[in-house]
């Protein structure tokens, strides 16, 4: 990752989200770097400037820039665009530009109503306050250091989760997909021939879970049988498999206390479905 100077410089008076979280995210970068706001660059500064004086993370006069879809870039989305992909890697720097970044820079450039743009610019000194702009906005600052920085892990978590969950459908048996722990699969699972995935539960025991027919619906490729459905102490009797606790009372998932009794249930599943 290109190195960042120790200093970094943006306009002063009435902030926005896009200065403010382009300071979240020169801190999280370089947690030492010092950021001032001034109304103009002093001469032969040395340091990265943002929203202020036409250069390059800057979006006024002449110097707005565009997306291949046609949103322009402020500020925020210019400084991610050059080190968001040494953070979370190039797809989902790009993923994070379409749903988080792209409207707050529509917001700065264009107006509306975004409900976090408006949580950023309400922490502005009020009218009738005597409150610090500068120390307003770096309360503002801190507080998209917290929202960027959970984004940024929330991306590197659902990174790792892909690898595992890549790994196990390898290792897929007859459409049932056996994790060693419960991670998001949904966006890796949903698209391939499989209809269950096993995992571990947070209440002991298993889960087996029926998988969606797509991201945007919760109607499963295959069901439990209704028989089965709303069951609990009475659900092994019923099935004929031991070790089963319950079976939701839409059937698209069975608690189990063994992973044998799990795959057993699925594979069952798998066998009676229509």
């Amino acid at each position: 990752m290109e190195s960042l100077p120790s200093e970094a410089l943006t306009h002063n008076g009435r902030f926005h989200t896009d200065d403010v979280f382009s300071a979240a995210l020169l801190k999280i970068l370089n947690p030492e770097i010092s950021i001032k706001r001034m109304p103009a660059v002093p001469p032969h500064y040395k340091g990265l400037v943002f929203d202020l004086s036409d250069g390059e993370y800057d979006h006024h006069s002449t110097n707005l820039k565009y997306r291949e879809n046609g949103v322009p870039y402020a500020s925020f989305g210019l400084l991610w665009k050059k080190f968001g992909p040494s953070l979370v890697g190039e797809n989902a720097a790009r993923t994070f530009d379409e749903s988080f970044i792209q409207p707050l820079d529509t917001q700065d450039n264009y107006g509306g109503n975004n409900m976090l743009c408006r949580a950023i610019t309400q922490a502005n000194p009020k009218w009738d306050s005597s409150d610090d702009p500068d120390k307003c906005f770096f309360k503002a600052v801190d507080m998209a250091k917290f929202i960027l920085q959970n984004e940024i892990e929330s991306m590197k978590s659902t990174d790792h989760a892909a690898k595992i969950v890549k790994d196990a459908l390898s290792k897929q048996h007859n459409g049932i997909v056996t994790l060693s722990i419960g991670v998001p699969w949904k966006s890796i699972l949903i698209p391939e021939p499989v209809y269950f995935v096993i995992y571990p539960s947070t209440r002991g025991g298993f889960n087996a879970q029926a998988v969606p027919i797509s991201i945007e619906s919760n109607e499963c490729k295959i069901y439990f049988p209704e028989t089965w459905r709303g069951q609990t102490e009475s659900l092994s009797s019923i099935t004929g498999i031991p070790d089963l606790t319950f079976c939701h009372s839409s059937g698209y998932l069975v608690a189990t206390k063994s992973i044998d009794a799990a795959i057993k249930a699925c594979e069952t599943a798998i066998k009676n479905a229509p």
